[in-house]
C-alpha cells in the first residue's frame, strides 16, 4: 500500500518539492519497501526513504525535537548536530554562519519546502531571519549532493519545510517572554478544502532588545567602533500560507509562499571615519513563491512540474540614511520524472532552469544575471542486502559554461542490525556576483570551486538504542580567496584555495533512566592547502572536536524535564589563525507542564552558568537566561 493516502496532506505537501517526488499511490510504484518504524525522509536521494536506510548520513529534526528543546533560533538549534560548527555575529538577528562538515559557509545549500533560497550577491542563506514556531522539520544531508542539486551542495543540503495542513481544522498558539527583552508569537491554523482540498498559514513574531554584539575596541572593533552601552535589538514578522487541492484528472497541485522580515540594530560610540558616532540598523526580507503539479500517468511513472522564485533582499542605514542595498532573486523551474523498473528499483530523469538575478543595488554590478541549466539522472536498486545508487548531473551556465558532478553509494545490510555505506561524490559551488562583479574586487574569469567526498561509516541498532559513526574526507580545490596586488595593493578575487579536510561523526541515541539520551561527538581536521603563510592552518571558525549530550524525561503524567550540554574546543579566527577563540561548555536546562490535553506551559534557563564565549573573534554570545512559552494545539 501507499505511505501516503489519496487525500492525505502530507502527500500533497510533498509533491511541492524543486526534485523531490511524491510516493506514487500504487504499490507497484513504490520505489523501495518503506520500514514504518523510522522517520521517512525525501532530501538525500529525491525518493522517500527512512531514516537508517539512508546511503547518505542524514539527520531529522522534527517538529516534537524543535518544541522539545526549546530553541529560541535555528543558532541554538543546529549547535551540537552531528558534523556542524555555527558562528554568530552576536545575538538573535545579528547575521549566522554554518560550515557542514568543515566547509565554508557558502557550501551548504539551502531549500525553504524545495525551494532554492539564498542571496546571489553574497552565496549565503540568512538562518537568522527564519521563525522557528512556522518549522515543520528539517531534514540535514551531510556531504555532497551536486550531481541532484547542482550548485553550492559541497558540504551538505538543510532543508527546512514550513508547518503542513491536516485533515481537520486545526489551531495552534505560542507566546512567551524571556530575558533580553525577548517576546514572541505565533499563530498557526490548517485544514480542509471541501472534499479536495487543504490549506496551512501561519504568522510569527519575534523581538528582542538583545545586548551589544561587539566587545570590541576602538582600535580591534567590529567594522565600527562598538557602543558597549547600546544593545543590538532585533525585530522579526514573519507569516506563510500553503494551499493544496486534488484535481478531477488525478493531479495534485499546489500553491506555497513564506515571508519574513527583519531589523536588526548595530551601534557605534565613536565616530567611524568616513562616517560619525551612529546607528546602522539593517532591514532583510527573504520570499518564496511557488506552484506545483504533480501526476501518474501510470503506475510506474510518475512527473512533476514546479515554478517558483526566492527573494533575499537588505538593506542598511546610517542615521536613518540608506546607506547600501542589495536585492537578490532566484527564478526556478524543474521537470521531474520518477520510473519504477522493477520491484526495489527506481530511475529519476529530470531538468532544472534558474534565473539569478540582482535586482537592484547601491553598488554597481557590471553583470545583474545568469542563467543555468540542468540535466540530472538517477538510479537506485536494492538487491537482496545491497542497495546501490548513483547519479550524475550536467550544469550549463551562461558565467562559466558547462559543469559535470557525479556521485554512487553503496550499502550493505552485515547483519539485521547494522549497515556498512560508503559514498563518493564530486560537487561545485559557482562564484557569487559579489565574487564575479563587485566593483574593485570582482573576477568575472573566476572557475568554480570543486570538491570530491568520500564517506564511509556504519549504522547500527541495538536492544536499548541506535548508534552511528561515519569517517569522511573532502579535497576542495580552486576556493576563492582575495589576492593582494604588490604593485597596487588593490584586492580582487582569484581562484588560489585548497582544503583538506577529515572528520569522523558519531551519534548515539538510548533510553535511560525512564528518559531518553542523545550523545553527538565530532572530530574534524580542516587544513588550509593554499600556498603562502596560511598553509597547514586550521580553516577559520571550525572547532576541532565538539559534541553535545541530552538527556530528556518525563517526570510524571504532567511534568517533564531536561538538559543539554555543548562542548567545543578552541578554534582560530582569520585566515592565518591571527585570533584564538578558548574552548567552552555550556549548560541548558529546561522543563515542561502539561496543563491539558492542548495547554502547554515551558519554561527553560539557556547557558545555565553563563559561559563567556565567542564563536566569531570579537562577538559576543547571549548569557544566562531565562524563558517561559505557553502552547496551545488542539
Amino acid at each position: 500500500m501507499s505511505l501516503y493516502p489519496r487525500l492525505a496532506p502530507t502527500r500533497i505537501r510533498l509533491g511541492s518539492l524543486v526534485f523531490i517526488p511524491l510516493v506514487s499511490p500504487f504499490s507497484q510504484a513504490d520505489p523501495l519497501p518503506i520500514n514504518l518504524d523510522s522517520p521517512v525522509i525525501i532530501t538525500a536521494s529525491l525518493l522517500s526513504e527512512t531514516v537508517k536506510d539512508s546511503l547518505s548520513p542524514v539527520t531529522l529534526i522534527s517538529r516534537s525535537d524543535i518544541e522539545r528543546s526549546q530553541a529560541q533560533t535555528l543558532f541554538d538549534l543546529f549547535r551540537g548536530q552531528p558534523g556542524f560548527d555555527v558562528s554568530s555575529y552576536g545575538g538573535p538577528g545579528q547575521g549566522m554562519s554554518v560550515f557542514l562538515r568543515g566547509t565554508n559557509a557558502d557550501h551548504v545549500l539551502v531549500l525553504v519546502d524545495g525551494i532554492k533560497i539564498g542571496s546571489v550577491s553574497t552565496g549565503q542563506a540568512a538562518f537568522q531571519d527564519i521563525p522557528i514556531e512556522l518549522i515543520d522539520h528539517i531534514e540535514i544531508v551531510r556531504g555532497p549532493r551536486s550531481s541532484l542539486y547542482g550548485s553550492e551542495a559541497i558540504g551538505g543540503v538543510i532543508q527546512i519545510f514550513t508547518r503542513k495542513g491536516s485533515s481537520t481544522l486545526s489551531p495552534t498558539l505560542s507566546t512567551g517572554i524571556g530575558s533580553y527583552g525577548t517576546t514572541q508569537g505565533s499563530a498557526t491554523l490548517s485544514g480542509n478544502l471541501g472534499s479536495d482540498g487543504w490549506f496551512s498559514g501561519g504568522l510569527s513574531g519575534f523581538d528582542t532588545t538583545g545586548f551589544p554584539a561587539c566587545r570590541g575596541t576602538s582600535s580591534a572593533g567590529c567594522f565600527t567602533t562598538p557602543d558597549p552601552n547600546t544593545n543590538d535589538g532585533y525585530h522579526n514578522q514573519s507569516g506563510r500560507l500553503r494551499l493544496g487541492w486534488h484535481l478531477d484528472n488525478g493531479m495534485d497541485a499546489e500553491i506555497n509562499w513564506l515571508h519574513t522580515s527583519g531589523t536588526s540594530q548595530y551601534a557605534s560610540a565613536a565616530p567611524v571615519a568616513p562616517y560619525g558616532a551612529a546607528n546602522y540598523p539593517m532591514q532583510t526580507a527573504q520570499q518564496i513563491l511557488g506552484t506545483s503539479l504533480t501526476w501518474n500517468p501510470t503506475e510506474t511513472w510518475q512527473t512533476l512540474w514546479h515554478v517558483a522564485r526566492s527573494e533575499d533582499n537588505s538593506s542598511d542605514f546610517y542615521n536613518s540614511s540608506l546607506n547600501g542595498q542589495f536585492n537578490t532573486a532566484r527564478n526556478q523551474a524543474t521537470w521531474q520524472n520518477t520510473l519504477t523498473l522493477a520491484p526495489g528499483q527506481s530511475l529519476i530523469a529530470g531538468t532544472d532552469y534558474q534565473v539569478d538575478e540582482l535586482a537592484s543595488a547601491t553598488t554597481v554590478f557590471s553583470q545583474t544575471s545568469r542563467t543555468n541549466l540542468g540535466l540530472f539522472l538517477q538510479y537506485i536498486g536494492q538487491f537482496g542486502p545491497q542497495e546501490w545508487q548513483a547519479s550524475v548531473r550536467r550544469d550549463i551556465n551562461q558565467q562559466f559554461g558547462t559543469w559535470t558532478t557525479g556521485s554512487g553509494g553503496w550499502g550493505y545490510s552485515l547483519t539485521d542490525r547494522i549497515k556498512f555505506t560508503t559514498t563518493f561524490g564530486s560537487a561545485f559551488k559557482a562564484p557569487t556576483f559579489n565574487d564575479l562583479y563587485f566593483p574593485g574586487y570582482g573576477n568575472p574569469y573566476l572557475r568554480p570551486e570543486t570538491s570530491n567526498s568520500l564517506d564511509m561509516g556504519f549504522n547500527g541498532k541495538l536492544d536499548q538504542g541506535d548508534w552511528s559513526i561515519h569517517a569522511y574526507e573532502t579535497h576542495i580545490n580552486n576556493l576563492i580567496e582575495p589576492y593582494v596586488n604588490p604593485a597596487t595593493f588593490a584586492y580582487s578575487a582569484v581562484n588560489i584555495g585548497d582544503a583538506l579536510i577529515r572528520g569522523l561523526e558519531s551519534t548515539y541515541d538510548t533510553p535511560f533512566l525512564g528518559g531518553t539520551v542523545r550523545f553527538v561527538a565530532n572530530l574534524l581536521n580542516a587544513a588550509n592547502q593554499t600556498s603562502g603563510n596560511a598553509y597547514g592552518t586550521n580553516l577559520p571558525r571550525r572547532a576541532p572536536q565538539s559534541g553535545s549530550l541530552s538527556y530528556d524525561r518525563p517526570l510524571d503524567r504532567q511534568w517533564s524535564g531536561g538538559v543539554t550540554l555543548r562542548a567545543e574546543s578552541a578554534r582560530y579566527d582569520g585566515l592565518d589563525n591571527t585570533y584564538r577563540m578558548g574552548g567552552f561548555m555550556t549548560a541548558d536546562l529546561r522543563t515542561g507542564y502539561r496543563v491539558n490535553q492542548s495547554w502547554r506551559i515551558q519554561g527553560s534557563v539557556m547557558n545555565l552558568f553563563n559561559k563567556d564565549y565567542q564563536t566569531a573573534y570579537l562577538y559576543n554570545q547571549l548569557g544566562r537566561g531565562y524563558y517561559l512559552t505557553l502552547r496551545y494545539a488542539s
